[in-house]
């Protein structure tokens, strides 16, 4: 029996779609079709308690539109600002309604970054390092985290479940040989989809054909596609992005902001 749900708060890239300054094609279909619209990454499970994955800028929003009151733990893939720019709100739900400070968790890298870019808020934050393998659990799901090829101190999360092995990684590029050795027959994949065909930076990001690539290698049941920016390098629409992916009967997806699962 499946007691938790898997959210995708933000799907898209740090720039967004649509970003302000872009007129491309998949800019102007995000301005008219809501279901195009990408913020910042970020996740939430919720089972009786529930755990967010980064806190990006867009973060108050993605709240109120799923109507979250409470946030009971979060872990943090990296130190980024599209990823931890929206921990301010978390002093305020500190201070103002939950009065204990809040469970972190990230590698000695991320939390070295969140102590100096937030250090007038530390005292909201009960900050614990988690070591590459090393795993912690909460609320009966155990969360491994792996390491990732980005910036130093980056991890992905092994997501376990009493019914579902499913691994989240929102940067990476290609995954670190012993990340790869632990994923093999996952049941969902939700990784890095950044660039439309050409990649400007392998070294941290995937393609929409590499994630897919890596993920079937994997023989991962799903593979579901974020950190989308959808104007790199060239554009393409979401429309045009569904039709590519009708080749897979099913078996990859693109993300989408709000787009809820059980596990």
């Amino acid at each position: 029996m499946k007691n938790h749900t898997f959210t995708f708060m933000g799907t898209g890239a740090g720039c967004g779609v649509p970003s302000f300054f872009c007129d491309c094609p998949a800019c102007e279909e995000a301005r008219a079709n809501p279901r195009a619209r990408r913020g910042d990454c970020g996740t939430m499970i919720k089972g009786e308690k529930t755990l967010f994955i980064d806190t990006p800028p867009d973060l108050r929003h993605q709240c109120i539109r799923e109507n979250v009151r409470r946030i009971d733990e979060v872990l943090y893939t990296h130190c980024h600002s599209d990823h931890v720019g929206g921990l301010l709100e978390l002093e305020y739900l500190v201070q103002l309604k939950q009065k204990e400070a809040l469970p972190v968790y990230g590698s000695a890298e991320t939390l070295a970054g969140i102590a100096q870019e937030f250090h007038y808020m530390t005292y909201a934050l009960d900050m614990r390092e988690i070591a590459p393998m090393d795993t912690v659990e909460f609320d009966g799901v155990k969360y491994t985290a792996l390491p990732c090829t980005h910036a130093a101190g980056t991890y992905g999360y092994l997501i376990e479940t009493g019914d579902t092995r499913m691994f989240y990684a929102s940067d990476t590029g290609k995954l670190p040989s012993e990340t790869y050795e632990r994923l093999q027959d996952i049941d969902i994949l939700a990784m890095d989809a950044t660039f439309w065909k050409n990649n400007w930076s392998p070294a941290a990001h995937h393609s929409v054909q590499e994630c897919i690539e890596e993920g079937l290698s994997l023989d991962a049941s799903k593979i579901y596609l974020t950190h989308l920016c959808m104007h790199y390098d060239e554009p393409i629409t979401l429309v045009e992005l569904e039709e590519f992916l009708t080749q897979y009967e099913g078996r990859v997806e693109a993300a989408h902001d709000g787009l809820t699962f059980e596990i």
